[in-house]
């Protein structure tokens, strides 16, 4: 017969357990490529959170409606995808601008800009450098753009005039 002594700790771990695993957006059992439930921001929510960080936009079309393929929008932008934006910039020390956002115009997919996923950024020296430097290589998109990966999973694609990145997480926000 187990004692209530030793059935206390083991039930109060297995809740903890299955209180990880079951969080909105949070869970031991999900890898970086598996898609789970987000907190979506309006575009001035992510505006200001930028704003607040340092980090710019510009827009080709000069305007910011997400049906418009020459704005540059972040209605609908994933919570984590801005903060991978402001951890990148913390941690980057670079300018960095965002060119690309959720608007229409990307390529489709679960993990496009579209759904909130992926932000374009402006190609500086200063970003390249520390993407060449601190993350790793992981070989060639299927469009030929060279990746790398950071330590929480990100994916950073050089298309050439800028980086395309896929936000799975914040970036250890």
């Amino acid at each position: 017969m187990v004692s209530r002594m030793t059935l206390r700790p083991v039930l109060t771990a297995l809740a903890l357990v299955l209180g990880v695993l079951f969080a909105p957006g949070i869970g031991v059992v999900s890898g970086a490529t598996d898609a789970f439930a987000v907190s979506k921001l309006t575009h001035s929510q992510a505006t200001a959170r930028f704003s607040s960080s340092g980090v710019t936009w510009s827009s080709s079309g000069g305007c910011s409606n997400r049906n418009v393929a020459t704005c540059t929008s972040f209605d609908q932008l994933n919570l984590p995808t801005a903060q991978g934006a402001q951890t990148l910039k913390s941690a980057t020390g670079c300018a960095l601008n965002i060119t690309g956002g959720t608007e229409t115009g990307h390529a489709s997919g679960t993990y496009s800009h579209w759904n909130g996923y992926k932000l374009d950024f402006g190609k500086t020296t200063c970003l390249t450098n520390y993407i060449h430097g601190v993350f790793s290589y992981i070989g060639l998109r299927g469009d030929g753009a060279p990746q790398y990966q950071s330590g929480s999973g990100n994916v950073y694609a050089d298309e050439g005039n800028h980086w395309d990145v896929t936000y799975y997480n914040c970036g250890g926000c």
